[in-house]
């Protein structure tokens, strides 16, 4: 069967249903990220790509530094608003990889393996180049996003193409599960997390374009920038083949 690269809205996809939830799984490593970050991005300062719901926005802002965003759901903006200091944040709704502000950042960061959802590497290019028009000249691009392989090692070809389901959450009364199938050449996955509960079944369609480390330094490159620290996660963990995720940083 093959993708329908027109069947996912990534506007409806995180429309009020998810981001009505979208906070309740935390990762557990917001403070890491945090602390990182503002380390990062010195008196600021700070934008984000893809803010979303305002998870490290917020607590960043609330060490004294000034953090924008970019966010393309308006449900998502609504939820960052509800929150205590989500009315001080400047979010402007619209596309990260083609908004550009006014404004230049000593940090510009987008976490959480945001920037796959954009869904062509054309668009991820643009992104990176889009991050890298709004740094100062000794700001920093952060980039965390997850390693590809360990993300789908659960795959299975089936009719000539890969496919996984993954049992996210088992409790007495919600079982949430995750399937999806992936394209090589095109790198997009298109995946369903699938919640049953005793009220029913929820679905919540997701497309991303997975996308290599090396690949993310060839783009950085062509928007002018290089690569100038990579770690496994947060806390400064070593990069190496066995880690699943990186957070990378880019200065000119």
């Amino acid at each position: 069967m093959p993708f329908d690269a027109m069947s996912f809205d990534p506007r409806t996809s995180f429309g009020p249903m998810v981001a009505a939830t979208y906070d309740e799984q935390p990762t557990g490593d917001e403070e890491a990220a945090v602390a990182r970050l503002a380390q990062l991005a010195g008196d600021g300062p700070a934008l984000e790509l893809a803010i979303g719901t305002g998870r490290i926005a917020l607590p960043l802002a609330a060490t004294g530094l000034r953090v924008d965003g970019i966010e393309l759901s308006q449900s998502m903006i609504e939820q960052l608003r509800a929150k205590p200091g989500g009315d001080a944040l400047a979010v402007t709704c619209g596309d990260m990889a083609v908004v550009e502000l006014p404004d230049r950042y000593r940090l510009v960061y987008i976490v959480f393996n945001s920037l796959m959802n954009l869904l062509t590497q054309d668009e991820q290019v643009e992104c990176v180049a889009n991050a890298a028009r709004h740094l100062t000249d000794d700001g920093v691009f952060v980039v965390e996003n997850v390693v590809p392989d360990p993300m789908y090692g659960l795959r299975q070809e089936r009719d000539g193409i890969d496919q996984y389901v993954d049992a996210m959450h088992i409790a007495a009364d919600r079982v949430s599960v995750e399937a999806g199938r992936f394209d090589r050449v095109t790198q997009r996955v298109d995946k369903c997390h699938i919640g049953f509960t005793g009220e029913g079944i929820q679905l919540h369609p997701l497309a991303l374009r997975y996308v290599w480390p090396s690949e993310l330094d060839l783009m950085a490159r062509l928007a002018g920038l290089r690569l100038r620290a990579r770690w496994g996660g947060w806390s400064g963990e070593p990069f190496d083949a066995r880690s699943v995720r990186h957070v990378s940083v880019y200065g000119r």
